[in-house]
């Protein structure tokens, strides 16, 4: 691609603009979307405006937000290119965009659609956020049970051009409620003359339009589809979210989860792009927080001050035993929110899995109290049940907090990444430093 990118940098230099649109016009969507990442303003823009209409369209949909944005403001003044380009977006494409502007230029570009396509986007936009009615398109095709296969097929003929995939055929009674799918093999492979009755078995999975975006992420790993209707309270078909539509939404939720474990206010999507002043932000509100809790650990150790002075061998092993009780809780959280978000942890586990987590974390730190005794032997054979013991509660304690932070943000209706790997440390370390300090000042009689 680097070769492709000087290429297309020379032709817009050269102002071959002929040229440079036969060439984009032989490429597909996502190679286009490519060549328009690496390039910067003006360029990105020049080598989208001579896209031709469909590809266009496609490569739109795959570029990244802010290339979005950046078109659209670009074109702000061409409002017949652009009025174009958002009536020909798919509606799911469309409303995804349109989340991540400010309002006010949302709606500005809404009243750029046609009656039919702002009727449309105003209605997925009504959905709450994170909402499967945000994901769905009402892009599909649907039939009667009373069809025969040959109306059924010419209906898909009709009708079928602008849905959002016809691999699956939805079948609905009168009054628009869902009552079956079907897979076009089925339709396809059936007599002419058969009604549409007669291939239902009136068993089909569905999300509800109200359902967080994330159900939708385990249904398709759990049921193996293409494409999922999408329901009201009253059964009526709205809408489909199709499996890549989900698999957007699962990286965009993977990314947010790895940054919040990282303690980063937002998700950063590209460092590389991001200025400098957006990364310090992102960045320094946990940062300063995680400072102040750490202050804790120094109110604690200066509060043992005198149990320090008369044995200061026991310096050499606290980062080694808070460190040990931080990274035990870091584990069991990581394996925690991975669960949580795959649908495995439930809140009717959680009793079940402390339980378990008492008596794993028990059983390692046992271990890891054998190696550290070991090194306490030659260094400081004084204190090594001081320090066996501590490694013991404190990976007991590190592991237990790694497992109930999540748990209470989730009770509480909070993403449990938050409770991130800086954080859990933090904690972990306060608790490891009275743990280890009191039962140094009680064993050895300081």
């Amino acid at each position: 691609m680097t070769g492709t990118i000087a290429h297309f940098e020379e032709l817009i230099e050269k102002k071959e603009w002929k040229s440079l649109n036969t060439e984009l016009s032989e490429l597909s969507p996502a190679d286009v979307s490519e060549i328009i990442e690496e390039f910067d303003d003006p360029e990105d823009v020049i080598i989208f405006r001579l896209l031709p209409k469909e590809l266009a369209k496609d490569t739109f949909q795959n570029i990244s937000y802010e290339k979005q944005e950046q078109i659209i403001m670009e074109l702000a003044n061409n409002a017949h290119k652009l009025a174009s380009l958002l009536n020909d977006l798919d509606p799911d494409d469309r409303t995804a965009f349109f989340e991540e502007l400010p309002g006010e230029i949302s709606q500005r570009l809404i009243q750029m659609l046609s009656p039919e396509e702002r009727k449309i986007t105003t209605k997925l936009l009504g959905y709450p956020e994170e909402s499967i009615g945000r994901l769905m398109t009402p892009e599909y095709v649907a039939v009667k049970p009373d069809y025969t296969v040959a109306q059924a097929l010419e209906h898909i003929r009709k009708n079928g051009l602008d849905s959002e995939t016809l691999n699956v055929i939805y079948v609905v009674d009168e009054n628009g409620k869902l009552i079956d799918d079907l897979r076009i093999r089925e339709i396809i492979l059936a007599k002419p003359g058969q009604k549409i009755a007669d291939l239902m078995d009136y068993r089909f999975v569905y999300l509800n339009a109200y359902d967080d975006q994330e159900l939708a992420i385990r249904v398709f790993k759990d049921e193996d589809r293409i494409a999922l209707p999408v329901i009201d309270t009253a059964g009526l078909l709205l809408g489909i979210v199709t499996f890549d539509d989900a698999m957007d939404i699962a990286e965009e939720e993977t990314t947010e989860d790895f940054h919040k474990f990282g303690s980063f206010q937002d998700a950063i999507i590209n460092p590389v792009k991001a200025s400098v002043l957006l990364l310090f932000k992102k960045r320094i509100l946990w940062l300063t927080v995680l400072v102040f809790m750490n202050v804790f650990s120094g109110a604690a150790i200066t509060h043992f001050e005198g149990t320090i002075q008369a044995n200061v061998s026991l310096l050499f092993f606290l980062p080694l035993l808070i460190a040990s009780s931080g990274n035990a809780g870091s584990q069991t959280a990581t394996l925690m929110i991975r669960s949580i978000a795959i649908g495995d942890v439930r809140n009717k586990d959680w009793l079940r899995l402390f339980g378990k987590e008492f008596i794993v974390s028990l059983l390692l730190g046992i271990t890891m109290a054998i190696g550290v005794s070991l090194i306490a032997s030659f260094r400081a054979p004084e204190i090594i049940l001081v320090v066996a013991l501590t490694m013991v509660l404190s990976v007991i304690s590190g592991s237990l907090i790694g497992l109930l932070l999540p748990y209470v943000f989730t009770k509480i209706n909070r993403d449990p990444a938050t409770a991130s790997a800086p954080l859990i440390t933090s904690v972990s370390d306060i608790i490891g430093v009275v743990i280890y300090f009191s039962l140094a000042t009680a064993i050895l009689g300081l």
